[in-house]
């Protein structure tokens, strides 16, 4: 019966999510939209988004779902932050969390009802062209944002052997940022691939975000082509997360 509530308790939220980002899309940006300057509307939404994802981090929280244990915790500003990705919350804990966040999504969102408006309004696509990522990405980065990445690209499996997408790598040599990496892992596989969203345990799920020192462009200064930079800095990444 406890497995049954708390899977009835985790779709309720799903839905409550949903009914929160079509609000959102379909009538609050729109609105907004009207009054706010199109250069103060990024900053803006990404702050109500923030507010409302550590609403809703803050339901899995209060129904003693999952509990999240942070160390190491500051706010950064004009980083770029890599994560690991191992549930299907993973964004909304991290952006719930810390502030001025933007994230690069999946360019298939663009067409998800929920969250298709927002991505396009808020958010960077993966699809893009790389000069005009580089480009949207250090603007962003400079305007005080922190950009998320998820490097492995999907969510993963554990003891699946991970791949590190060199996009962070790149954006640090363009851009000179910092990346904070962060390890994420759970004691329980709530949310993650393969998995119903209904099975949430009989026991509350302990979330684990370790944030990791940062990893700086002067860390490699021995390092002269780009190539070789890149795949060091997505080795040093791809280190962090497996150790």
């Amino acid at each position: 019966m406890v497995r049954f509530l708390r899977g009835l308790a985790t779709v309720l939220i799903f839905v409550a999510f949903g009914i929160g980002s079509l609000i959102l899309a379909f009538i609050y940006i729109p609105i907004v939209s009207i009054w706010i300057k199109k250069s103060q509307k990024r900053h803006h939404l990404v702050n109500v988004i923030h507010y409302l994802w550590n609403i809703y981090t803050g339901f899995f929280v209060n129904l003693k779902l999952i509990k999240i244990d942070v160390t190491n915790f500051y706010e950064p500003k004009g980083k770029i932050i890599v994560a690991t990705h191992p549930s299907f919350i993973d964004i909304l804990i991290l952006i719930g969390l810390f502030p001025n966040c933007l994230c690069l999504a999946k360019q298939k969102l663009m067409n998800n009802f929920f969250m298709g408006k927002i991505i396009k309004d808020v958010y960077i696509t993966n699809d893009i062209d790389v000069e005009f990522f580089k480009a949207e990405a250090a603007k962003a980065l400079k305007d005080g944002f922190n950009i998320i990445i998820f490097p492995t690209g999907t969510r993963t499996v554990e003891g699946e052997k991970l791949k590190i997408h060199k996009g962070a790598a790149m954006l640090q040599i363009e851009t000179g940022a910092d990346i904070i990496p962060i390890k994420i892992s759970c004691d329980y596989p709530f949310l993650q691939k393969g998995k119903p969203i209904y099975d949430a345990s009989d026991r509350t799920i302990t979330y684990k975000i370790d944030v990791l020192p940062e990893i700086k462009l002067s860390d490699f200064g021995e390092i002269t082509s780009d190539i070789k930079l890149r795949k060091a800095i997505s080795e040093k990444i791809k280190f962090d997360f497996t150790n």
